[in-house]
């Protein structure tokens, strides 16, 4: 498996693209060699595939605005196939308000497109997946609705555990359809941590992901309490080195 920065975790750094240019560089600097594009300012396909080049980093995955997902489909995953990356993702769905029903509307046509087009729909989930309706929490609902072949799942170890949830039993539980995870640790406090430095058990999270097909692992640090969010990637990158990865 491989290891990535989810760059949301630096998002505040890329609101421009000569910002984000620069971002690219700090984060290959760091040692990473593949990066998830999400909270970005906006860019082409072209400007992201040469600054990938640039810096020796691939781009396996992005979160991708919900409006262009179901109302410019091919374009995006055109545009994806530029950087040659092949998962698209949806960052969030709220559940606390939304329904199952109102979510299939929206995505299970364009999902179907990506599919048709050589690209994969992922969605990401936080803990609202794991409200109960009809007595199934919403993230199974959706594993059923939705086939393998056309939506995986970009789990999110930290938002599980707030869900109330296992994360190693639910990456063994979608074992073929996480080709891409999130890693962030769970500290007293509902706190995001540095990976290593909180509570999740990571060496059982890490066996169960080789076990269902991850590819990737993405270090994702939403919030990192003040503190700034490179040397947080950073210490979450030498402990994942640290690991073998």
């Amino acid at each position: 498996m491989e290891i990535g920065a989810q760059l949301v975790t630096v998002g505040k750094a890329c609101t421009n693209l000569d910002d984000f240019a620069e971002t690219l560089k700090r984060v290959a600097d760091m040692g990473y060699k593949y990066v998830q594009v999400s909270g970005t300012c906006d860019y082409t396909g072209e400007w992201l595939a040469e600054n990938l080049k640039k810096n020796g980093l691939k781009c396996p995955i992005t979160h991708t605005n919900k409006d262009k997902i179901i109302g410019e489909t091919k374009k995006v995953c055109e545009e994806h196939a530029k950087f040659d990356c092949d998962n698209i993702g949806l960052g969030w769905y709220g559940f606390g308000s939304g329904s199952v029903e109102e979510f299939t509307s929206l995505y299970l046509e364009p999902a179907k497109i990506m599919k048709e087009n050589g690209k994969y729909f992922m969605y990401h989930n936080h803990d609202s997946e794991f409200i109960k309706r009809d007595g199934k929490i919403i993230l199974e609902h959706l594993a059923e609705i939705f086939s393998p072949d056309i939506m995986g799942f970009t789990l999110d170890t930290f938002w599980i555990q707030v869900g109330g949830g296992d994360p190693a039993y639910w990456i063994e539980k979608l074992s073929g359809r996480v080709p891409c995870i999130h890693l962030k640790d769970y500290e007293y406090g509902r706190k995001m941590a540095v990976i290593g430095e909180g509570n999740l058990n990571f060496d059982r999270i890490f066996e169960k992901a080789e076990a269902a097909g991850t590819k990737y692992m993405f270090v994702e640090q939403d919030d990192c309490n003040g503190e700034d969010p490179f040397d947080c990637l950073k210490r979450s990158y030498d402990y994942l080195k640290a690991q073998g990865f």
